[in-house]
């Protein structure tokens, strides 16, 4: 919870939000994001204007518009902030759907396992669908579309190269964790880069689907480790990413 106050430094607004301070000075840098505000000693200072102005950005980026977007849009006279939530509370609401849906299946199918009842193979194949299904309940229908779009953007000659450098781009930076290299040593931080290309060919810089597929893979342990990441390297990637 914030505490109530009139003027928040960078460092303390970065701790009460989860925000990086490296996150609020880019904000700051490109002109999105500007504390209203210095301290006689040059320290940023923000008021609630401009932390209100910050929960309407991450609002915007959580639905996976680009900063330069948000930047337009913010920029706008038309603008409305009201608006801004309304979209995040459809969004919120398109995932709660899904859980949903995801929860009655999942206990139906339970309900018929624990009275003993014969399952047919089209239980079965009804089961696996909602096993499946899981990885779905992470994305909204909009968001599956455009991975979709995106796919068909890339192009199957294009994936297959991508699919292809994944686990070689993998072992380069489990063999970095291994010899002991620190995460912010520019070798790794070159390899945390292309991580993030690669990640961003397939989302089309879409930061709200890559936000989910990171909680797909935090909360699906042994989905990632299909890929050969364990949580050691998933963090030592990861702060690599922040360096």
């Amino acid at each position: 919870m914030i505490i109530q106050k009139k003027l928040w430094k960078v460092g303390e607004l970065a701790k009460q939000t989860g925000i990086t301070v490296r996150t609020l000075h880019h904000y700051d840098q490109i002109g999105l994001l500007s504390p209203s505000q210095h301290s006689d000693t040059g320290h940023r200072l923000y008021n609630e204007a401009d932390i209100a102005r910050l929960q309407q950005i991450m609002s915007l980026k959580q639905l996976g518009f680009a900063l330069e977007n948000i930047k337009k849009l913010m920029a706008n006279p038309n603008f409305n902030p009201v608006k801004v939530i309304e979209m995040h509370l459809e969004s919120l609401k398109e995932h709660i759907q899904l859980q949903e849906e995801m929860y009655s299946r999942l206990e139906g199918i339970c309900n018929l396992l624990q009275t003993r009842q014969d399952v047919n193979v089209e239980q079965f194949i009804k089961l696996i669908e909602v096993i499946n299904m899981d990885v779905n309940t992470y994305f909204t229908k909009g968001q599956l579309e455009k991975l979709n779009k995106q796919a068909e953007l890339l192009g199957q000659e294009k994936i297959k190269e991508v699919q292809d450098e994944w686990p070689v781009l993998i072992a380069k930076v489990r063999a970095e964790l291994e010899k002991g290299t620190p995460s912010g040593s520019p070798v790794v931080v070159e390899l945390a880069k292309r991580w993030q290309e690669l990640v961003g060919m397939f989302t089309g810089g879409d930061q709200g689907i890559t936000r989910e597929a990171e909680q797909l893979y935090k909360e699906n342990p042994d989905m990632a480790m299909q890929f050969g990441i364990d949580k050691e390297l998933w963090k030592y990637i990861s702060r690599a990413m922040k360096s």
